[in-house]
């Protein structure tokens, strides 16, 4: 049975379920108002997730010709069921860097080549991107959008929310901040009960100095109730933003540890650190969980390698990092 909850005032969150995947739901928001409502975020684009958001609307008594969409980022779980519900009247407010990501192409190519160059067999890459909810429950972003660069206010409801850029989690991410409310709709730049999974899956970008960087900028701000795509939402915001920069310092700490041993790729570094997962060994890993690892994996060893600590060379087609001896 669809969950649903009045959170605020006039917003409501709907538990949109995603089978098979340890996050369990995305929340999917919906801030009412008597012009235009406007929902955030809505899942993957599969009839489980459009089954359940289906019935939170409906039993909210909400008009999809009334209705436009704020999307947090290019993830599945967060778009892409979008394209079923909207139509041409409705807007889709999506941050600018993300949509350039989705309209470039070939990312699902681009993405195995530099797996294969980071330690995984061909065979296991392509087993993992088959696998990926992306590519399995996607959808194509061929609607108008409107894109936001960050500043932007969406005035909903009784609500004046500014458009806060985050990027980190994917290179675009893109918070709502209710600065009167001191309400934010956080995506999954700030989650309570699990770690926002940090990954980095090409050299244009360093996601985790970015991520540690927007933790700081929105640290900034006044918040007394936070809005996640995942799991619990929660009140100790900069409780919970000083445990994801200390979750970060530990975990580079453990990397730059396993490089001292001696020269790995990602993949084997992947494989020797600590994770939250039942399994006996590196071994018994979901190739998916090893693709999630090691995309973590590597925005660590990148942050490291700019600090000076690791360094990176390329041998028969691999990359192989190092520790620095005088760190």
């Amino acid at each position: 049975m669809t969950q649903i909850e009045e959170v605020a005032n006039n917003i409501y969150r709907t538990e949109i379920p995603l089978p098979g995947s340890p996050l369990k739901a995305v929340n999917s928001y919906v801030i009412m108002d008597s012009g235009r409502n406007l929902i955030v975020d809505t899942g993957l684009n599969r009839d489980e997730c459009m089954d359940a958001m289906q019935a939170g609307l409906k039993a909210l008594n909400v008009d999809l010709a009334e209705t436009d969409f704020f999307v947090t980022h290019l993830h599945a779980d967060h778009w892409a069921l979008v394209t079923r519900l909207v139509a041409d009247e409705r807007t889709i407010y999506f941050n600018r860097p993300d949509a350039e990501s989705a309209a470039r192409g070939g990312v699902w190519d681009r993405m195995g080549e530099y797996s294969c160059a980071n330690g995984f067999s061909k065979e296991e890459s392509q087993k993992a991107l088959s696998m990926h909810p992306g590519q399995r429950h996607g959808s194509k972003l061929n609607h108008s959008l409107n894109l936001l660069d960050g500043g932007e206010t969406l005035a909903i409801s009784d609500y004046e929310f500014t458009c806060i850029s985050t990027p980190g989690h994917t290179r675009g991410h893109m918070c709502l901040y209710e600065p009167n409310k001191k309400i934010l709709l956080s995506g999954d730049h700030i989650l309570e009960d699990i770690t926002p999974n940090i990954q980095s899956w090409s050299d244009e970008t360093q996601p985790l100095r970015s991520y540690l960087a927007n933790l700081d900028k929105v640290s900034e701000l006044e918040v007394d109730v936070v809005l996640p795509g995942h799991r619990r939402i929660f009140t100790h915001f900069k409780k919970r933003i000083d445990e994801l920069k200390e979750h970060h310092r530990v975990r580079l700490e453990e990397v730059f540890g396993i490089l001292e041993q001696g020269p790995r790729n990602a993949y084997d570094t992947a494989s020797d650190m600590s994770w939250d997962i039942k399994c006996e060994s590196w071994l018994d890993f979901p190739v998916a969980q090893k693709w999630f690892a090691t995309g973590e994996a590597l925005a660590h060893l990148k942050y490291l390698m700019e600090e000076g600590r690791l360094v990176r060379e390329e041998k028969d087609g691999q990359f192989v990092f190092s520790a620095v001896a005088d760190h």
